[in-house]
């Protein structure tokens, strides 16, 4: 079915799977929960009933906030990798592109190196607000140096090829801070960059929920204008579109859904570049529909992709950028292959 009423009913149906997918992460694991389990702690936790059983404190303070970390996350980088394709007019950009995932991962790497040496200590939250900073600051870097000599207007080229420079940068950075770190300094380094949600909380949940309603919300106005940019930079600013402004804008947008995203679970990758392309197959490339139903298909993707990392080696668990490279690989290629696709 075609059309506004066609998405709307896409969309109702990827909102029921990711409620679904939901339920499956939070049921499943290293500990399974039946329904009855499951309605049993919900209600002792909301009624505050006191003496509350180990597996319902597993339950209400490690499952189900990963399960809510995993469906924001992935709305994060499903909702910015269609921002940054929609931006770049290139299907193969992810969110990450202009630095702000490699930036968070040498700002996590120099904690981990350096975290005793670091004079502001915050606990809990050095981890996360050192890498948050570092992807802030590297994107920042990415836009100053992209600017051209021309009025401080920077093309979409420039920004693309600056930002592969930078990310190159900094992977060099992690791994030089890799090679020299000394365990368990070295292991924390590989593991937080293959990615995991095994330090997900109530406090995470909170602070990336807000993030992602802050970037979604002003995401879904800049449809139009990304639409009209996808005929070209001239084009749409003869349509009336500020070209400079939706390039900062955007750049914000992804920078602050993706870096606060990353800063709790570590480098994701695949999930903010296959899911554009499966919405575009699906409904067309219209940005109206394709930044709300990124971030559904991106949660669903990032729990079931959580849901198999915690069960195919349980207890113990895969860090999830494993799965989700090993999945999203041959599906990138197989949608790369398809001729109508391509064409």
């Amino acid at each position: 079915m075609k059309g506004p009423r066609g998405d709307r009913w896409c969309l109702a149906l990827l909102f029921a799977l990711m409620i679904a997918t939901a339920v499956a992460s939070i049921r499943f694991g290293a500990m399974d929960f039946s329904f009855s389990d499951m309605a049993a702690a919900a209600w002792g936790w909301l009624s505050g009933a006191a003496g509350l059983s180990l597996d319902q404190r597993i339950f209400i303070n490690l499952r189900v906030p990963r399960a809510l970390l995993c469906l924001l996350v992935g709305a994060c980088l499903g909702a910015g990798g269609t921002l940054m394709q929609g931006l770049f007019r290139n299907p193969i950009v992810e969110p990450g592109l202009v630095g702000t995932s490699s930036g968070a991962a040498f700002g996590a790497s120099l904690f981990y190196v350096f975290g005793a040496l670091f004079k502001v200590n915050l606990g809990a939250w050095t981890l996360p607000v050192s890498a948050c900073a570092g992807g802030v600051i590297s994107t920042y870097v990415v836009f100053t140096l992209a600017q051209t000599r021309n009025e401080g207007r920077s093309s979409i080229l420039r920004l693309l090829l600056t930002g592969l420079a930078i990310n190159a940068l900094f992977m060099s950075g992690i791994g030089f801070l890799s090679y020299v770190a000394r365990d368990p300094a070295a292991r924390s380094i590989i593991y937080w960059n293959l990615g995991t949600l095994s330090g997900a909380d109530w406090n995470s949940v909170l602070v990336v929920g807000a993030a992602t309603a802050a970037g979604l919300a002003p995401a879904i106005a800049l449809a139009k204008p990304l639409n009209a940019l996808m005929i070209g930079e001239e084009e749409a600013a003869a349509l009336g579109v500020n070209v400079r402004r939706l390039k900062w804008t955007v750049l914000s947008i992804n920078v602050l859904m993706v870096a606060v995203a990353t800063a709790f679970t570590g480098v994701i990758s695949f999930v903010g570049l296959i899911v554009p392309h499966i919405l575009r197959i699906l409904r067309g490339p219209d940005n109206r529909f394709l930044i709300t139903g990124s971030a559904l298909l991106g949660g669903i993707l990032l729990s079931l992709a959580d849901l198999i990392a915690r069960v195919t080696l349980r207890p113990a668990e895969l860090p999830i950028g494993i799965v989700t490279a090993v999945v999203g690989v041959p599906v990138f290629l197989s949608l790369l292959s398809s001729r109508d696709y391509l064409s």
